[in-house]
């Protein structure tokens, strides 16, 4: 076996730092997750996680991107398969009113972010990731004649904090599957006033 590098060495141990983050964080909260929790998750000393990150909210807050990373890649897995712009628009908004019901989004970008790392900074990382792809899918399906005109970053903003405020009802609720249908079908009937 070749040895590795001092590089792969330590992005091994990063990764798994996000990973055991990704667990804890979002299964018990920002507040009952201690670092030294996720270093023994990550098999990892406390001292190697502090290597790599400048403590918990540090960590937190790359945990933070690597969810939204992955709410990302799912929505636009969701809207892939979708016949036109306009449906792969509403399949991402369903998809991610599902993810809202999972831990990781539900705890870790729905409760924990905001109050952790502050609502500019949550935001700069959703124009990155989930509300960038939200504005490129309403822009193609208002090139594509779906939607009727009007301010596309305007647009985008309001539908992203419906949808947030969406997930944030779901994850307040005692039974959020019951809840997911309901909140779907709210979810159409405003994506209904959009289309032409």
């Amino acid at each position: 076996m070749p040895r590795r590098t001092q590089a792969e060495r330590s992005e091994e141990t990063t990764r798994a730092l996000v990973e055991a983050g990704l667990t804890l964080f979002g299964r018990d909260g920002y507040a009952a997750t201690s670092i030294d929790a996720v270093a023994s998750l990550a098999g990892v000393t406390k001292g190697a996680a502090y290597h790599h990150f400048e403590g918990k909210i540090g960590l937190f807050r790359t945990v933070f991107v690597r969810q939204e990373e992955r709410l990302a890649e799912a929505l636009t897995r969701a809207g892939e398969g979708a016949p036109d712009s306009w449906s792969a628009v509403r399949a991402g908004c369903h998809e991610f009113l599902r993810r809202c019901l999972e831990p990781g989004t539900r705890q870790i970008v729905l409760r924990d972010g905001p109050a952790v790392l502050g609502w500019d900074t949550v935001r700069e990382i959703e124009y990155q990731h989930t509300l960038r792809l939200l504005r490129g899918s309403l822009r193609a399906a208002q090139a594509d004649g779906r939607i009727i005109e009007g301010d596309l970053a305007i647009r985008s903003q309001l539908l992203f904090g419906a949808l947030c405020e969406a997930g944030m009802l779901l994850a307040r609720t005692a039974d959020p599957e019951s809840a997911l249908p309901a909140v779907i079908a709210e979810a159409d009937r405003l994506l209904d006033s959009l289309a032409r």
